[in-house]
Protein backbone atom coordinates (compact mmCIF):
# COMPACT_ATOMS: atom_id res chain seq x y z
CA UNK A 1 0.00 0.00 0.00
CA UNK A 2 1.35 3.28 -0.91
CA UNK A 3 0.64 4.80 2.82
CA UNK A 4 2.98 8.20 2.02
CA UNK A 5 0.32 9.03 -1.27
CA UNK A 6 -2.60 8.99 0.94
CA UNK A 7 -1.15 11.04 3.62
CA UNK A 8 -0.18 13.39 0.88
CA UNK A 9 -3.68 13.82 -0.55
CA UNK A 10 -4.95 13.97 3.15
CA UNK A 11 -2.89 16.81 3.90
CA UNK A 12 -4.04 18.64 0.48
CA UNK A 13 -7.63 18.27 2.44
CA UNK A 14 -6.55 19.89 5.28
CA UNK A 15 -4.87 23.09 3.28
CA UNK A 16 -8.72 23.41 2.28
CA UNK A 17 -9.79 23.15 4.89
CA UNK A 18 -7.48 25.20 6.89
CA UNK A 19 -6.54 22.96 9.11
CA UNK A 20 -3.02 22.68 11.03
CA UNK A 21 -3.33 18.66 11.43
CA UNK A 22 -6.60 16.26 12.02
CA UNK A 23 -6.28 13.44 14.96
CA UNK A 24 -7.40 10.10 13.33
CA UNK A 25 -9.23 7.42 15.69
CA UNK A 26 -10.83 5.35 13.99
CA UNK A 27 -9.08 2.07 13.76
CA UNK A 28 -9.96 1.54 9.83
CA UNK A 29 -8.86 5.02 9.10
CA UNK A 30 -5.68 4.64 10.80
CA UNK A 31 -4.79 1.87 8.89
CA UNK A 32 -5.89 2.65 5.83
CA UNK A 33 -3.24 5.71 6.00
CA UNK A 34 -0.11 4.45 8.09
CA UNK A 35 -0.68 0.42 7.78
CA UNK A 36 -1.11 0.32 11.21
CA UNK A 37 -3.68 -2.88 12.30
CA UNK A 38 -4.44 -2.48 15.90
CA UNK A 39 -7.90 -2.17 16.93
CA UNK A 40 -10.23 -0.76 19.92
CA UNK A 41 -10.38 -3.52 22.61
CA UNK A 42 -13.74 -1.26 23.41
CA UNK A 43 -15.13 1.99 22.55
CA UNK A 44 -13.22 3.89 25.82
CA UNK A 45 -10.05 2.03 25.16
CA UNK A 46 -8.04 3.35 22.41
CA UNK A 47 -5.00 1.49 20.96
CA UNK A 48 -3.58 5.06 19.52
CA UNK A 49 -4.34 7.93 17.43
CA UNK A 50 -3.05 9.47 14.29
CA UNK A 51 -1.77 13.18 14.31
CA UNK A 52 -1.59 14.11 10.76
CA UNK A 53 0.23 17.46 9.90
CA UNK A 54 -0.43 19.77 7.30
CA UNK A 55 2.95 19.89 7.38
CA UNK A 56 6.57 18.33 8.50
CA UNK A 57 6.32 15.37 10.83
CA UNK A 58 3.08 12.79 11.42
CA UNK A 59 3.12 10.60 14.35
CA UNK A 60 1.59 7.63 16.28
CA UNK A 61 -0.04 8.61 19.66
CA UNK A 62 0.28 5.37 21.70
CA UNK A 63 0.88 3.33 25.06
CA UNK A 64 3.36 0.82 25.92
CA UNK A 65 1.28 -2.20 25.18
CA UNK A 66 1.04 -1.39 21.36
CA UNK A 67 4.61 0.41 20.73
CA UNK A 68 6.08 -2.94 19.43
CA UNK A 69 3.32 -2.88 16.95
CA UNK A 70 3.56 0.17 16.18
CA UNK A 71 7.07 0.49 14.92
CA UNK A 72 6.97 -2.85 13.17
CA UNK A 73 3.76 -2.03 11.11
CA UNK A 74 4.07 1.95 10.60
CA UNK A 75 5.45 3.77 7.36
CA UNK A 76 6.58 7.36 7.31
CA UNK A 77 5.12 8.14 11.04
CA UNK A 78 7.40 8.82 14.28
CA UNK A 79 6.06 6.84 17.40
CA UNK A 80 5.16 8.53 20.17
CA UNK A 81 4.31 6.81 23.95
CA UNK A 82 1.59 8.47 26.23
CA UNK A 83 2.62 7.18 29.72
CA UNK A 84 0.08 9.62 31.22
CA UNK A 85 -2.91 9.64 28.51
CA UNK A 86 -3.54 11.41 25.25
CA UNK A 87 -4.31 14.40 26.37
CA UNK A 88 -1.28 15.50 28.52
CA UNK A 89 0.73 14.90 25.65
CA UNK A 90 -1.44 16.52 23.23
CA UNK A 91 -1.40 19.49 25.76
CA UNK A 92 2.51 19.95 25.38
CA UNK A 93 3.01 18.41 21.28
CA UNK A 94 0.48 20.27 20.09
CA UNK A 95 1.71 24.47 21.17
CA UNK A 96 5.29 22.59 20.49
CA UNK A 97 4.69 21.88 16.86
CA UNK A 98 3.48 25.20 16.54
CA UNK A 99 -0.72 23.42 15.32
CA UNK A 100 -3.51 26.04 15.94
CA UNK A 101 -6.35 24.82 14.18
CA UNK A 102 -6.64 20.89 14.81
CA UNK A 103 -9.62 18.55 13.33
CA UNK A 104 -10.55 15.25 14.82
CA UNK A 105 -13.39 12.84 14.31
CA UNK A 106 -16.55 14.02 15.69
CA UNK A 107 -18.16 10.67 14.67
CA UNK A 108 -15.48 8.13 16.50
CA UNK A 109 -14.67 10.41 19.41
CA UNK A 110 -16.20 9.64 22.72
CA UNK A 111 -18.11 12.87 24.16
CA UNK A 112 -16.17 12.90 27.22
CA UNK A 113 -12.84 13.00 25.18
CA UNK A 114 -13.94 15.42 23.04
CA UNK A 115 -14.90 17.42 26.09
CA UNK A 116 -11.29 17.13 27.41
CA UNK A 117 -9.82 18.14 24.14
CA UNK A 118 -11.68 21.32 23.71
CA UNK A 119 -11.11 22.21 26.89
CA UNK A 120 -7.43 21.83 27.22
CA UNK A 121 -7.63 23.84 23.84
CA UNK A 122 -9.36 26.95 25.62
CA UNK A 123 -6.44 26.68 28.01
CA UNK A 124 -3.74 26.08 25.05
CA UNK A 125 -5.31 28.78 22.93
CA UNK A 126 -5.61 25.73 20.49
CA UNK A 127 -8.89 25.21 18.16
CA UNK A 128 -10.18 21.68 17.82
CA UNK A 129 -12.45 21.25 14.68
CA UNK A 130 -15.45 18.59 14.20
CA UNK A 131 -14.87 16.60 11.59
CA UNK A 132 -16.69 13.59 9.82
CA UNK A 133 -15.56 11.85 6.70
CA UNK A 134 -12.79 13.16 5.72
CA UNK A 135 -10.70 10.15 5.61
CA UNK A 136 -13.34 7.39 4.97
CA UNK A 137 -14.12 9.75 2.01
CA UNK A 138 -11.01 8.66 0.37
CA UNK A 139 -11.60 5.40 1.57
CA UNK A 140 -14.77 5.26 -0.89
CA UNK A 141 -12.71 4.40 -4.11
CA UNK A 142 -10.74 1.82 -3.83
CA UNK A 143 -7.09 1.80 -5.86
CA UNK A 144 -5.72 -1.71 -7.34
CA UNK A 145 -4.08 -2.82 -4.45
CA UNK A 146 -7.09 -2.86 -2.53
CA UNK A 147 -9.47 -4.62 -5.05
CA UNK A 148 -7.06 -7.15 -5.50
CA UNK A 149 -7.12 -7.99 -1.61
CA UNK A 150 -10.78 -7.79 -1.24
CA UNK A 151 -10.56 -10.53 -4.39
CA UNK A 152 -8.64 -12.72 -2.71
CA UNK A 153 -10.59 -12.84 0.40
CA UNK A 154 -13.96 -12.65 -1.41
CA UNK A 155 -12.49 -15.82 -2.37
CA UNK A 156 -11.21 -17.35 0.92
CA UNK A 157 -14.87 -16.52 2.07
CA UNK A 158 -16.44 -18.77 -0.63
CA UNK A 159 -13.97 -21.68 -0.13
CA UNK A 160 -14.52 -21.99 3.49
CA UNK A 161 -17.75 -22.12 2.82
CA UNK A 162 -17.98 -24.72 0.45
CA UNK A 163 -15.59 -26.45 2.77
CA UNK A 164 -18.34 -26.65 5.29
CA UNK A 165 -21.61 -26.99 2.87
CA UNK A 166 -20.60 -29.74 2.12
CA UNK A 167 -20.58 -31.21 5.38
CA UNK A 168 -24.24 -29.92 6.53
CA UNK A 169 -26.78 -32.84 7.44
CA UNK A 170 -29.93 -32.26 10.54
CA UNK A 171 -27.42 -33.76 12.91
CA UNK A 172 -25.60 -30.41 13.50
CA UNK A 173 -27.56 -27.06 14.94
CA UNK A 174 -26.75 -23.40 13.88
CA UNK A 175 -23.45 -23.58 16.52
CA UNK A 176 -22.21 -26.38 15.10
CA UNK A 177 -22.08 -24.72 11.51
CA UNK A 178 -20.70 -21.44 12.96
CA UNK A 179 -17.96 -22.55 14.96
CA UNK A 180 -16.58 -24.86 12.13
CA UNK A 181 -17.00 -21.41 9.76
CA UNK A 182 -14.79 -19.24 12.06
CA UNK A 183 -12.46 -22.33 12.74
CA UNK A 184 -11.93 -23.30 9.13
CA UNK A 185 -11.41 -19.04 8.29
CA UNK A 186 -8.65 -19.12 11.02
CA UNK A 187 -6.92 -22.22 9.84
CA UNK A 188 -6.86 -20.77 6.12
CA UNK A 189 -4.95 -17.57 7.32
CA UNK A 190 -8.12 -15.19 7.83
CA UNK A 191 -7.23 -12.30 10.49
CA UNK A 192 -10.70 -13.09 12.28
CA UNK A 193 -14.31 -13.39 10.89
CA UNK A 194 -14.84 -9.82 9.59
CA UNK A 195 -18.24 -10.00 11.82
CA UNK A 196 -20.25 -12.40 14.09
CA UNK A 197 -21.00 -15.22 11.65
CA UNK A 198 -25.00 -15.80 11.39
CA UNK A 199 -26.09 -18.67 10.97
CA UNK A 200 -30.03 -19.31 11.18
CA UNK A 201 -32.04 -22.51 10.44
CA UNK A 202 -36.21 -22.68 9.70
CA UNK A 203 -38.08 -20.00 11.15
CA UNK A 204 -35.18 -18.25 12.02
CA UNK A 205 -33.87 -17.03 9.45
CA UNK A 206 -36.65 -14.84 9.28
CA UNK A 207 -34.60 -12.52 11.42
CA UNK A 208 -32.13 -10.46 9.47
CA UNK A 209 -29.44 -10.65 11.98
CA UNK A 210 -30.47 -13.57 13.81
CA UNK A 211 -27.97 -15.48 16.40
CA UNK A 212 -26.79 -18.67 16.30
CA UNK A 213 -27.72 -21.25 18.81
CA UNK A 214 -28.66 -25.00 19.51
CA UNK A 215 -31.67 -24.90 16.93
CA UNK A 216 -31.46 -27.99 14.51
CA UNK A 217 -31.21 -28.01 11.00
CA UNK A 218 -34.40 -29.45 9.23
CA UNK A 219 -34.93 -30.95 5.97
CA UNK A 220 -36.75 -28.45 3.28
CA UNK A 221 -36.53 -25.57 5.69
CA UNK A 222 -34.70 -22.38 4.69
CA UNK A 223 -31.27 -22.74 5.92
CA UNK A 224 -29.28 -19.20 5.92
CA UNK A 225 -25.76 -18.63 6.26
CA UNK A 226 -23.92 -15.15 5.99
CA UNK A 227 -20.60 -14.48 6.53
CA UNK A 228 -17.29 -12.71 6.10
CA UNK A 229 -13.72 -12.65 7.15
CA UNK A 230 -10.93 -10.41 7.08
CA UNK A 231 -7.59 -10.95 4.89
CA UNK A 232 -4.69 -8.42 4.98
CA UNK A 233 -6.93 -6.26 6.50
CA UNK A 234 -9.89 -6.07 3.91
CA UNK A 235 -13.10 -8.04 4.61
CA UNK A 236 -15.21 -10.17 2.76
CA UNK A 237 -18.94 -10.59 3.00
CA UNK A 238 -21.65 -13.12 1.41
CA UNK A 239 -25.04 -14.56 2.59
CA UNK A 240 -26.53 -17.99 1.03
CA UNK A 241 -29.79 -19.17 1.81
CA UNK A 242 -30.98 -23.06 0.30
CA UNK A 243 -32.46 -25.90 2.41
CA UNK A 244 -30.92 -29.26 3.28
CA UNK A 245 -33.14 -32.26 0.95
CA UNK A 246 -35.78 -30.52 -1.22
CA UNK A 247 -36.92 -27.17 -1.57
CA UNK A 248 -40.74 -27.12 -1.60
CA UNK A 249 -42.92 -24.74 -4.52
CA UNK A 250 -42.90 -21.63 -1.87
CA UNK A 251 -39.04 -21.69 -0.96
CA UNK A 252 -38.58 -22.05 -4.73
CA UNK A 253 -40.83 -18.92 -5.75
CA UNK A 254 -39.63 -16.43 -3.05
CA UNK A 255 -36.05 -18.42 -3.52
CA UNK A 256 -35.65 -17.41 -7.30
CA UNK A 257 -38.04 -14.10 -6.83
CA UNK A 258 -34.96 -12.75 -4.43
CA UNK A 259 -32.57 -13.78 -7.26
CA UNK A 260 -34.40 -11.75 -9.44
CA UNK A 261 -34.20 -8.47 -7.66
CA UNK A 262 -30.69 -9.11 -6.96
CA UNK A 263 -29.73 -9.55 -10.51
CA UNK A 264 -31.89 -6.29 -11.29
CA UNK A 265 -29.96 -4.27 -8.83
CA UNK A 266 -27.21 -5.85 -10.52
CA UNK A 267 -27.63 -4.73 -14.02
CA UNK A 268 -28.66 -0.87 -13.11
CA UNK A 269 -25.02 -0.51 -11.24
CA UNK A 270 -23.79 1.93 -13.78
CA UNK A 271 -21.21 4.72 -13.27
CA UNK A 272 -23.42 7.80 -12.46
CA UNK A 273 -26.14 6.49 -11.33
CA UNK A 274 -27.46 7.12 -8.01
CA UNK A 275 -27.46 4.55 -4.74
CA UNK A 276 -31.26 5.18 -4.30
CA UNK A 277 -31.98 3.76 -8.27
CA UNK A 278 -29.95 0.38 -7.59
CA UNK A 279 -31.99 -0.43 -4.49
CA UNK A 280 -35.22 0.84 -6.47
CA UNK A 281 -34.51 -1.74 -9.08
CA UNK A 282 -34.16 -4.48 -6.63
CA UNK A 283 -37.13 -3.16 -4.10
CA UNK A 284 -39.66 -2.58 -7.04
CA UNK A 285 -39.44 -6.35 -7.65
CA UNK A 286 -39.91 -7.34 -4.51
CA UNK A 287 -42.86 -5.30 -4.00
CA UNK A 288 -44.36 -5.98 -7.21
CA UNK A 289 -44.91 -9.62 -5.91
CA UNK A 290 -46.50 -8.37 -2.35
CA UNK A 291 -43.46 -8.42 -0.07
CA UNK A 292 -42.87 -5.28 -0.26
CA UNK A 293 -43.15 -5.48 3.90
CA UNK A 294 -41.33 -8.15 3.70
CA UNK A 295 -37.74 -6.24 2.99
CA UNK A 296 -37.03 -3.36 5.17
CA UNK A 297 -33.35 -3.10 4.99
CA UNK A 298 -30.68 -1.53 2.34
CA UNK A 299 -29.97 -3.10 -0.32
CA UNK A 300 -26.38 -3.12 0.37
CA UNK A 301 -23.51 -1.49 1.62
CA UNK A 302 -19.75 -0.71 1.07
CA UNK A 303 -17.20 -3.19 1.92
CA UNK A 304 -13.63 -2.83 2.67
CA UNK A 305 -11.53 -2.04 6.11
CA UNK A 306 -14.97 -2.43 7.53
CA UNK A 307 -17.48 -4.70 7.09
CA UNK A 308 -20.29 -2.06 6.63
CA UNK A 309 -18.92 1.40 5.36
CA UNK A 310 -19.66 3.66 2.68
CA UNK A 311 -21.39 4.06 0.05
CA UNK A 312 -24.94 2.77 0.83
CA UNK A 313 -27.09 1.20 -1.52
CA UNK A 314 -30.38 2.55 -0.01
CA UNK A 315 -33.68 4.41 -0.70
CA UNK A 316 -32.61 7.46 0.74
CA UNK A 317 -29.42 7.62 -0.64
CA UNK A 318 -28.58 10.06 -3.49
CA UNK A 319 -24.79 9.65 -3.78
CA UNK A 320 -23.45 8.72 -7.38
CA UNK A 321 -21.75 5.39 -8.09
CA UNK A 322 -18.04 5.38 -9.28
CA UNK A 323 -15.37 2.94 -10.82
CA UNK A 324 -13.68 1.50 -7.47
CA UNK A 325 -16.61 1.24 -5.54
CA UNK A 326 -17.45 -2.20 -3.53
CA UNK A 327 -20.59 -2.85 -2.67
CA UNK A 328 -22.71 -5.89 -1.61
CA UNK A 329 -26.05 -6.63 -3.78
CA UNK A 330 -28.43 -8.21 -0.63
CA UNK A 331 -31.80 -8.21 -1.44
CA UNK A 332 -34.19 -10.73 1.03
CA UNK A 333 -37.23 -11.60 1.72
CA UNK A 334 -38.47 -12.22 5.95
CA UNK A 335 -41.77 -14.03 6.56
CA UNK A 336 -42.49 -14.70 10.17
CA UNK A 337 -42.94 -18.30 11.15
CA UNK A 338 -41.84 -19.37 8.12
CA UNK A 339 -38.05 -18.23 7.43
CA UNK A 340 -36.09 -15.64 5.57
CA UNK A 341 -34.17 -15.73 1.64
CA UNK A 342 -31.82 -13.17 1.57
CA UNK A 343 -28.62 -13.53 -1.35
CA UNK A 344 -25.62 -11.44 -1.04
CA UNK A 345 -22.88 -11.00 -3.48
CA UNK A 346 -20.37 -8.45 -3.54
CA UNK A 347 -19.98 -6.61 -7.14
CA UNK A 348 -17.06 -3.67 -7.95
CA UNK A 349 -18.54 -0.67 -10.17
CA UNK A 350 -16.48 0.02 -13.10
CA UNK A 351 -16.13 1.82 -16.13
CA UNK A 352 -18.53 0.13 -18.10
CA UNK A 353 -20.51 -1.22 -15.18
CA UNK A 354 -19.87 -3.84 -12.66
CA UNK A 355 -17.97 -7.27 -11.78
CA UNK A 356 -19.26 -9.29 -9.80
CA UNK A 357 -16.78 -10.46 -7.24
CA UNK A 358 -18.44 -13.58 -6.02
CA UNK A 359 -17.87 -17.32 -7.90
CA UNK A 360 -20.18 -19.09 -5.81
CA UNK A 361 -23.27 -20.44 -7.59
CA UNK A 362 -24.82 -22.81 -4.57
CA UNK A 363 -28.30 -20.86 -5.16
CA UNK A 364 -28.22 -22.26 -8.83
CA UNK A 365 -28.58 -25.64 -7.47
CA UNK A 366 -32.33 -25.10 -6.47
Amino acid sequence: MNYPARVHKLRSILRRRKLDGLLVGRPENRRYLSGYSAGDHSINESSGMLLICLKGTNYLLTDFRYQQKAEQETEGFDILLYPKGLIPLLSTLLPNLGLKRIGFESHYFLHSTAAKLLEMGGKKKLEFIPTEGVVENRRLIKDPDEIAIIRKSVRLNEQVFREVFQTITTDMTELDIAFQLETIMRSKGSERPSFDTIVAAGDNSALPHAVPGNRRIKVNQPLMIDMGLILDGYCSDMTRTFVVGEPDKRYLKIHRLVRRAQLAAIHHIQPGRTMKEVDSAARSIITEAGYGKNFGHALGHGVGLAVHEEPRLSSQSRRKLRPGMVVTVEPAIYLPGWGGIRLENMVIATEEGCEVLNQDTTWLDI
